[in-house]
């Protein structure tokens, strides 16, 4: 541990220590010679004496410092001085993600994607010089004092694992990605699957997965759906849920191929976040049998947990019931590990066979077998004798289930026939086998469409058989249906919106056909299919529409007169309907301009038509329309903390509704801004359509083509 005040190569000088981690401590210190706080992480001792990994430690280390990105912390000089190894680095003043989800609970919505963007933007940066992190997670996430978020330790992760995990490295499994977790290949994929787990620490306060120990904690990576994080916030959005679920795909090829295309959901996220634009691929079975874990094993998972809190065992040899078999190890290598020899495990093994109590066991088993044989190969002869008895297999006696006199006495005392107990209640089942000397037992209980509830599908012993008296009948019995009889909702006495309600209340799905009727009233339910329906299933409601309709051919009203119209409307059934006004150079005034319902449609008779009747050509004026604004828009509300690293490509225009119809004028060009820049809205004259007042200004995403912002105007003519 080194001292303040220590210096380093002449020119570093220690100042205070201001972290420790498992394989490195982290100080403030002061380069005098560019005059500039640095952070140095220095190697810890127990590592410096493997030169190995020293090599590789520097190696990697060196391929960091080639990062140059905004949310990267840049890694400035590599060194090695007497037995010192360390590493000289940006000093980000801050906080870790860890510590402000903490002291946060969970982070808003929109804050946790601003930070996620900032953090997939450091990954992507090092994916493009073919870097990979390994150890994503919030502990390695600094976000500085003016809200920028940085992603520290990159590159040196690998040197770290390719030598060992200690304890202190336990809390990295919780964003394992499931390939690292076995041991596999891992590349820029295994970040993403990482960056999945922290937005979803950020966006629910917890980690998707807990534990007892490591090993629980990594199987469930293997193994285990992650949880849905509305179910824990809702206020998580349809969106951002489904790109964490896309991120922590167990397959890698089933997630993001690369830190871009996150970048690109997330951005989508913050302007849309109730779309679901986000396709997931399905999921694959790929269950296994159950096998199971020696005791020799159990015991040395126990005894490796409790020393070092990781595991050394193969990961197939852990009973799963239901859950894929793996042929991958999930193993933290130590070099004393390799001390230990396969011997050892056979020896036990040899001395568990020679075990007496085993034997004298498995001997007293097979007495055990024999004598049930016996007994089971006298009753078979008693009970083939019996049948040739009662004459089953004589042609000219009666139906079993008639029993005759000669049979009833080819029976000992000891026996009885078995009467039917089918469609009965168990009262009535239990008292009639009571009187046999024979006991009820029930079996199971099933669904039955047929059976109602509490009667007897089924009996084991079928009537007329012989059986023992005092011996037990065992039954099925029926637990009625589980659909919903729907005549209880008198659906027919229903309109279409109650029935629908109803229906959907008892989580049944509806769907609707309508139908003419002349008796039932317009709107209320006809009939229904099916009569019983179960959870889930189906509805089907004939809706009816009333009597048939008279239908009717819309006239030609165009330059015709309004006394025509009305007259041509009458003569097809039909009635005017709204009557506007409006200038015309070509249509002389009194004449038909334009009709709702073009000539020639045919609708139902009864209907109204409206049309608009010229008032001749307009006046000419000079008057402009003009209107003003004066505002400012903030992108850091809609960005969160680190806007600043986030460009957004914005415009501004003008909305009118023109003749029904909205139209568009521009008043700022696409322009790429910072995502912290005030955005000043400030136009004295906006100059709109001629005779249209109202209007609204626009600031929206180019990209996207969202709309951020709207601020409404009012114009005044001027001459």
């Amino acid at each position: 541990m080194l001292r303040a005040g220590v210096f380093l190569q002449d020119r570093y000088e220690i100042l205070e220590r201001i972290g420790s981690g498992g394989m490195s401590d982290v100080y403030k210190a002061m380069c005098h010679k560019l005059n500039r706080l640095v952070a140095i992480k220095v190697l810890k001792d127990e590592f410096c004496s493997d030169s190995s990994f020293i090599a590789k430690f520097k190696l990697e280390a060196q391929s960091a410092a080639r990062l140059a990105h905004p949310n990267i912390v840049s890694v400035y000089d590599v060194v090695d001085e007497g037995n010192l190894h360390y590493i000289v680095m940006e000093l980000v003043e801050g906080i870790t993600l860890k510590n402000y989800i903490s002291k946060k609970g969970h982070l808003d919505i929109k804050e946790a994607i601003g930070i996620a963007i900032q953090m997939a933007q450091g990954m992507a940066a090092a994916h493009e010089q073919n870097i990979v992190h390994r150890d994503i997670k919030p502990q390695n996430i600094i976000i500085s004092r003016d809200g920028k978020v940085k992603v520290a330790d990159f590159g040196i992760a690998r040197a770290a694992s390719a030598q060992t995990m200690s304890t202190t490295a336990i809390g990295s499994v919780h964003y394992i990605s499931p390939e690292q977790a076995r041991g596999g290949y891992s590349d820029a994929r295994s970040d993403i699957y990482s960056l999945g787990v922290t937005i979803f620490e950020m966006v629910t306060g917890r980690v998707p997965f807990e534990g007892e120990n490591t090993v629980a904690i990594a199987l469930a990576h293997l193994e285990d759906p992650i949880p849905l994080p509305s179910a824990i916030n809702p206020k998580v959005p349809v969106s951002l849920e489904k790109i964490i679920l896309k991120c922590t795909e167990k397959k890698p090829e089933f997630r993001y191929s690369s830190a871009v295309e996150v970048i690109n959901d997330l951005r989508r996220a913050l302007v849309e976040p109730d779309e679901d634009f986000v396709q997931l691929m399905p999921g694959v079975d790929n269950t296994a049998k159950t096998v199971t874990i020696s005791q020799g094993e159990l015991a040395q998972i126990k005894e490796g947990s409790r020393k070092t809190g990781q595991i050394d065992l193969p990961l197939e040899n852990i009973q799963k019931s239901g859950r894929d078999q793996r042929e991958d190890h999930f193993r933290e290598p130590a070099r004393q590990d390799k001390k230990r020899k396969a011997p050892e495990k056979k020896k036990i093994m040899d001395d568990e066979d020679v075990n007496p109590q085993i034997e004298k066991i498995l001997t007293g088993l097979g007495v055990v077998v024999a004598i049930l044989f016996v007994a089971g190969l006298v009753f078979l002869v008693a009970k083939v004798g019996g049948l040739f008895n009662m004459g089953v297999f004589n042609k000219e006696s009666s139906p079993s289930t008639e029993i005759s006199e000669e049979a009833s006495s080819s029976i000992s005392d000891t026996q009885t026939y078995m009467p039917d107990v089918e469609g009965k209640t168990l009262e009535e089942a239990e008292k009639l086998l009571k009187e046999k000397s024979l006991q009820l037992n029930v079996r199971e209980y099933q669904e039955s469409e047929d059976i109602p509830e509490g009667q007897i599908i089924s009996q084991e012993k079928k009537e007329g058989e012989v059986v023992e008296k005092y011996s037990t009948v065992y039954v099925v019995v029926s637990k009625g249906s589980s659909k919903i009889d729907l005549a209880e909702f008198n659906l027919t006495q229903l309109d279409e919106t109650t029935a629908t309600q109803t229906l959907t209340d008892k989580n049944l799905r509806v769907t609707i056909e309508r139908e003419n009727s002349d008796t039932i009233e317009k709107g209320k339910v006809i009939k229904y299919t099916p009569e019983k329906a179960a959870e889930g299933e189906m509805v089907t409601l004939t809706v009816s529409d009333g009597p048939v309709k008279e239908m009717s051919s819309v006239p030609n009203l165009l330059e015709k007169t309004e006394e025509e119209a009305i007259g041509l409307l009458a003569d097809a059934g039909l009635v005017p309907g709204k009557t506007d006004v409006d200038n015309s150079s070509t249509v002389p005034k009194g004449q038909i301009i334009s009709q709702d319902a073009p000539a020639g449609t045919v609708i139902e008779k009864g209907s109204a038509i409206g049309y608009v009747v010229s008032s001749g050509p307009a006046e000419s004026t000079n008057q402009r329309y003009v209107a003003a604004i004066n505002e400012t828009y903030d992108l850091s509300n809609l960005i969160g903390p680190g806007s600043g690293s986030i460009n957004v490509k914005i415009a501004i225009r003008l909305k009118q509704t023109v003749n029904g119809e909205d139209e568009y004028t521009p008043l700022m060009p696409a322009t790429e801004i910072s995502g912290q820049v005030l955005l000043p809205v400030s136009f004295s004259n906006i100059e709109g359509y001629p005779g249209v007042r109202d209007g609204e200004v626009q600031v929206y995403d180019v990209d996207s083509g969202a709309v951020l912002k709207s601020y409404p105007v009012t114009f005044f003519p001027q001459e």
